[in-house]
């Protein structure tokens, strides 16, 4: 009976190309489920790491496609909805990480996508600002569904009234992580799944 089980269990992986063996990912005992559903959609977990300001940790960031992508490029022109997921490991001034945001996105973004997005930017920092403050296991999500836009959580909730329309918003967003200038080299390669040497 038990080599029956295994043998289905072997099947059922087989067919669901191996989801069913993928493990919830854990990042400075934050967890990041292998998948999630967005508008009727299956994404999966492409990789999540810790955002380091010298050697302080800030905060995990978690990036859901709809399939794995192991380059910027790759990333920004998967099709379908798309999640950026974060959750704070230390207390910060919600307008500072609003501005950070905000130098992050003109940083990265080529000037014209930027230009496109200035809207979605505002309204960005007009709800960190209003925060104040995220704290410690505060999290916060933007989804990002092709028609219809990208929609701010907190802790789960949205805090939206409507969804920043602009594409190009997503992909200015993306790009403060997955740039040139990213804001942080291992974290850039832990969203993109690329392995690298443990930081201490």
């Amino acid at each position: 009976m038990r080599a029956f089980i295994a043998a289905a269990l072997l099947a059922a992986a087989s067919l669901g190309g191996g989801s069913a063996w993928a493990q919830v990912v854990e990042v400075a005992n934050v967890k990041y489920e292998p998948s999630v559903d967005l508008a009727g959609q299956k994404l999966v977990l492409n990789g999540a790491g810790i955002r380091y300001k010298f050697v302080v940790k800030v905060y995990t960031a978690g990036l859901y496609l709809t399939h794995k992508a192991g380059t910027t490029p790759e990333v920004l022109s998967a099709p379908g909805p798309k999640r950026i997921h974060i959750q704070m490991l230390r207390d910060i001034d919600g307008n500072e990480l609003g501005k950070l945001f905000t130098k992050g996105m003109e940083a990265n973004a080529p000037r014209e996508e930027f230009a496109k997005c200035i809207n979605g930017v505002l309204k960005l920092s007009e709800v960190f600002a209003s925060r104040k403050q995220l704290n410690a296991g505060d999290s916060f999500s933007v989804d990002y569904v092709p028609g219809v836009g990208s929609v701010l959580l907190l802790n789960g909730k949205s805090v939206m009234p409507e969804p920043i329309k602009e594409p190009e918003f997503f992909s200015a967003l993306l790009r403060i992580w997955l740039g040139d200038k990213p804001a942080d080299d291992g974290l850039k390669d832990a969203l993109l799944g690329v392995k690298r040497a443990s930081r201490r």
